[in-house]
């Protein structure tokens, strides 16, 4: 869900922060390979009624939008770099659309029409917008985003063109759905911590920590290159279990 906005030059990046993205990484792996063991019928999980996963779900989810925040303001925050930033968001979008295309061929009832990197696309544009609005504002609408479904929501917008917004009183069903209503206030709470931090970031410990550790140093270089690992870490988990259950289908006959 890349779930970043990578336009800095590699001299100011910061390791943390790609070592948080990569544990994001590892945690939506973790949700997809139990969703995966259902959908092969080789476990039962509970993916899809069990609260504790709806929340992990959510929580990994929400870490992912902070964190393009976060890095929408390392990246631009000082001036908008129109090239960097095109570039990139071609990739995500040329990558949700691939992830609508694969989710229609392999589970068209769960289509996914506004997943995890469609709304980080969107976010991304709209984001730009609050990289310099006063603190207080970034804050306000982002406590917006969050109250909007609870009082907005009606049958208007249950039609397919509105599904992105998340006011649907009934949206249809989905495999990946981060609408950018409650979603964009994660955004905008990347955005205003990142600008509050930003001033100490030259001289703050988080600034200049390195990975040492070897599970350290792998989450920040899968944090680095998240948009790949992101599209491939579920074909690979998808086809690895089917090996099992043709594996286990042949054994069994």
């Amino acid at each position: 869900m890349s779930m970043d906005n990578r336009a800095q030059t590699p001299s100011r990046r910061i390791a943390l922060i790609d070592a948080l993205r990569g544990a994001a990484l590892a945690a939506m792996a973790i949700y997809h390979f139990a969703w995966d063991l259902g959908f092969f019928a080789l476990a039962d999980l509970g993916v899809d009624e069990n609260p504790l996963w709806t929340m992990f779900a959510r929580v990994t989810a929400a870490s992912f939008l902070v964190l393009v925040g976060v890095s929408l303001v390392l990246a631009h925050g000082e001036r908008i770099k129109g090239w960097a930033f095109a570039r990139r968001l071609t990739m995500v979008v040329a990558a949700a659309l691939a992830i609508t295309l694969a989710s229609a061929i392999t589970d068209p009832e769960g289509l996914i029409v506004f997943g995890i990197l469609h709304s980080i696309a969107v976010s991304s544009v709209l984001g730009l917008v609050f990289l310099r609005m006063p603190i207080w504002i970034v804050i306000g609408v982002a406590a917006t985003c969050i109250a909007a479904p609870h009082f907005l929501t009606s049958p208007a917008f249950d039609a397919p063109g509105w599904l992105w917004l998340g006011l649907a009183r009934e949206p249809q069903p989905s495999n990946d759905y981060v609408p950018l209503l409650p979603w964009f206030a994660a955004v905008l709470a990347g955005i205003a911590v990142a600008r509050l931090l930003r001033e100490r970031a030259a001289t703050a410990a988080w600034a200049r920590w390195q990975p040492n550790a070897a599970a350290a140093r792998l989450l920040a270089f899968t944090g680095r290159h998240s948009l790949i690992v992101y599209l491939a870490h579920q074909p690979l988990l998808m086809g690895v279990l089917w090996l099992m259950t043709q594996a286990l289908g042949a054994r069994a006959g």
